[in-house]
């Protein structure tokens, strides 16, 4: 854990943890409209698995003030990010959080009645589907140029202070 701190920093280590909770929550989340058609109780069990894992990163955070870390440049540390850095690494995180609730989403739907709907022609259905296609397209677009955006304000950032 001190070399995961130590390489990331304490504000990356954080949110690269957050995973271990948030990924059972996003499962109880998409599992959870299923679970009335087909009688399960996996849902409450993926809940159960996030809530306690959520206590587990609760735990780690509570430690993580007392590791010690190398004096460097991190990419993701907020106190040594500029402003602007921090807006496009916001950015990202936002248009990467849309397309992973149109995933969800798309991953929970019927989609038959609006397959339906446009093989008749209609033109409501066919608008809708385009800006159901649009949608991901944007947020990877969007996630590709603050990725950018963060990456070039880090690159500034590494260059004109030298590590202590």
């Amino acid at each position: 854990m001190t070399r995961l701190v130590d390489r990331f920093g304490r504000t990356g280590f954080a949110a690269l943890s957050s995973l271990i909770w948030a990924l059972p929550m996003a499962a109880w989340a998409g599992s959870a409209d299923l679970s009335p058609i087909d009688k399960t109780a996996t849902p409450w069990i993926a809940l159960a698995i996030g809530i306690v894992m959520l206590a587990v990163w609760l735990l780690l955070l509570s430690r993580l003030a007392t590791i010690p870390v190398s004096p460097r440049q991190r990419r993701y540390d907020l106190g040594q990010m500029s402003s602007r850095e921090k807006t496009w690494t916001l950015a990202l995180a936002a248009f990467i959080t849309g397309l992973i609730a149109w995933l969800n989403g798309a991953a929970t739907v019927n989609w038959g009645p609006l397959g339906a709907a446009i093989g008749a022609g209609k033109a409501g259905p066919i608008l809708f589907a385009a800006l159901l296609l649009a949608f991901p397209i944007a947020m990877l677009a969007g996630a590709g140029l603050s990725w950018r955006k963060a990456d070039a304000a880090f690159k500034l950032r590494s260059s004109t202070v030298l590590p202590a």
